[in-house]
């Protein structure tokens, strides 16, 4: 039966623990108070867990989705995490308990993101690193070595897509992309994975694109940077394995972000985007928050050499 001194001090019993719901969640409530497995689970389903506190335990129990998806303890490191698409999923790492290393190649833009992480009581730290030059992956390697006695997760996600056409295309654009968006994750990989080894675990998130199984027209360094980093994925997945580091890629389709800004602008581009979805809409950021979390979790610890497509039905669609 229903503790009705316990409901009516608000207090709910959710995977063995007595927790109170702030007064902001009261008013979402949905279902009447029951007892019982379901109820429970509908009640969670509107529990943000950073929120709450327990009041009653008794012997310390921590709750399944703890142990799944619960990154307290672990070091990440997220490139590319200034704006959009990686910072969305360094915050992500960050609430989930990570300490995040998040890289950009700009002092003063990464350093203002590591600061408004902290500022909401989560544990980041800002690195600059040009990842379009040898020696800017070689000096990022270095301090980060020396730094992290510990390495659980790299989110390699830094990337740059500028347009051309194919006849004009020139071969610095070129260079510069496939430097950035498949070069720098081969290499921030094999020279981090070592640190992964020494404890005998890691995860490895890239981060791909619905272009790594679409051919769109002028881009093709981008089109070919994300197709290879797809099956780059695969082989470093195989590589690694024995070393218990999983290698996953995150293959966003089309976000709200500053490198799709020309498209958002346009408003027959950005209708033609939105109805190309099932789900009939554009991506924001925090839509990969869950997939990120999953990766590099231990909810996903059976899964390696996998492409995840967060597209909104993109890649699914048909006629």
């Amino acid at each position: 039966m229903w503790p009705e001194t316990v409901y009516n001090r608000r207090f709910y019993f959710i995977e063995h623990r007595f927790i109170c719901l702030p007064d902001s969640l009261q008013s979402r409530r949905r279902v009447p108070p029951r007892a019982d497995d379901r109820y429970d689970r509908l009640v969670a389903t509107f529990v943000d867990f950073s929120t709450i506190s327990t009041v009653e335990s008794g012997t310390q129990h921590v709750s399944y989705l703890d142990k799944l998806f619960d990154l307290t303890g672990r070091n990440a490191v997220v490139t590319g995490a200034s704006r959009g698409l990686g910072n969305a999923m360094a915050t992500a790492l960050a609430q989930a308990g990570a300490h995040v290393h998040l890289v950009g190649s700009v002092q003063e833009t990464i350093q203002a993101a590591a600061d408004t992480l902290c500022q909401q009581g989560l544990s980041a730290h800002g690195w600059q690193a040009d990842l379009s030059t040898d020696d800017g992956i070689s000096g990022l390697l270095e301090r980060l070595k020396e730094e992290l006695p510990q390495l659980h997760i790299l989110v390699n996600n830094a990337g740059i897509g500028e347009g051309n056409r194919l006849e004009d295309y020139p071969d610095e654009l070129w260079d510069r992309t496939v430097q950035i968006n498949l070069t720098a994750p081969f290499k921030l990989t094999r020279g981090l994975a070592g640190i992964m080894k020494e404890h005998g675990q890691g995860s490895v998130i890239n981060t791909t694109s619905i272009c790594s199984e679409r051919g769109l027209p002028e881009n093709a360094a981008y089109m070919a940077a994300k197709g290879g980093l797809k099956m780059l994925t695969k082989s470093m997945a195989a590589d690694l394995a024995e070393y218990h580091i999983r290698v996953n890629a995150i293959g966003p389709g089309y976000f709200r972000t500053s490198m799709t800004s020309q498209s958002w602008a346009d408003p027959e581009r950005r209708a033609a985007r939105s109805a190309r979805t099932l789900l009939g809409r554009w991506g924001v950021p925090e839509d990969l928050a869950g997939a990120v979390i999953f990766l590099a979790s231990d909810a996903s610890s059976y899964l390696t050499g996998q492409d995840i497509y967060v597209d909104g039905g993109w890649l699914a669609r048909g006629l």
